[in-house]
């Protein structure tokens, strides 16, 4: 018993000061280098990121925090898998046919997750050149509502209606952006062709400017609503254009309360909204 205690300790002592003393190395510089890699990483993302005039500091660190969340996972999967490997190799262990059926099974799933590294890649994108953010109001393909959640794999959005549609970031294919940096009146309202249109012109213009100056909308309006252009001759009305610029996510507030102010101001001035009206002509035998 006693002999055998000696053979393997004469044989697990200098394993253990070679091999065993190189492994701890390994797991220490590897522990060290995720330290160093992951701060250069974040300091570098800290940097490349720039905010917009438009983007809050607590939105910048948010969608910095995103990509040095990603970057440190990878280099974190990347330096186990390296360590993992050199210390097989120090145990003893071959790891060319690991590396071998790693390459063939990586193939097979390749085949199949190419739809999911798709939607990654497609997300890592959105999330680098800041095309959207939780918060806003975007069409993405025809379907629009306000984003709830972004991940790497896909975007989640709630219509007006209440319904959640989760998009594959891999099939998106145009994204409207309807709350980036500012949002837009643009409304268009007919009168009557006997109407004055300088006064029609001058009775708009008056109720744009009330409305920036109202304390509840003032915050809202960055240039008030006000006459455009003659947008159109419709069979029963003159159509006028009217536009004005509005904080991002206000503007159909803004543009409810104003139309609600017009169609006051043209009852007080006597200014008439036509409706489609129809002509008949009896013929008289």
């Amino acid at each position: 018993m006693e002999e055998n205690i000696v053979k393997w300790t004469e044989k697990i002592v200098p394993w253990i000061l070679d091999h065993g003393i190189r492994i701890i190395l390994i797991a220490i510089f590897a522990y060290i280098l995720n330290i160093v890699l992951r701060r250069i990483a974040t300091r570098a993302i800290r940097i490349a990121v720039v905010a917009d005039e438009t983007m809050s500091r607590e939105a910048e660190k948010k969608r910095e925090d995103t990509l040095i969340h990603i970057s440190d996972g990878a280099i974190r999967i990347a330096l186990i898998i390296i360590a993992f490997l050199m210390i097989l190799q120090e145990a003893g262990i071959e790891i060319g046919p690991i590396l071998a059926g790693a390459g063939i099974v990586g193939l097979a799933v390749g085949f199949g997750a190419q739809y999911l590294i798709r939607d990654i890649i497609t997300g890592l994108f959105i999330i680098l050149e800041n095309q959207y953010r939780i918060g806003y109001v975007v069409k993405i393909d025809g379907t629009d509502g306000t984003v709830e959640k972004i991940t790497m794999r896909l975007t989640t959005l709630r219509d007006l209606n209440g319904t959640v549609h989760h998009i594959p970031h891999g099939e998106i294919k145009r994204v409207s952006n309807l709350s980036k940096n500012f949002a837009r009146v643009n409304l268009d309202i007919g009168v009557s062709y006997s109407a004055n249109l300088e006064k029609v012109i001058d009775v708009i213009n008056r109720t744009g400017d009330e409305l920036s100056k109202d304390p509840v909308f003032r915050d809202a309006i960055i240039s008030p609503p006000k006459f455009l252009r003659v947008n159109e001759f419709a069979s029963s009305s003159v159509v006028i254009k009217i536009l004005g610029d509005t904080k991002p996510l206000r503007q159909w507030e803004v543009t409810g309360e104003l139309r609600k102010r017009i169609k006051i101001a043209f009852d007080r001035e006597g200014i008439e909204i036509p409706f489609p009206q129809v002509v008949i002509h009896q013929v008289r035998e």
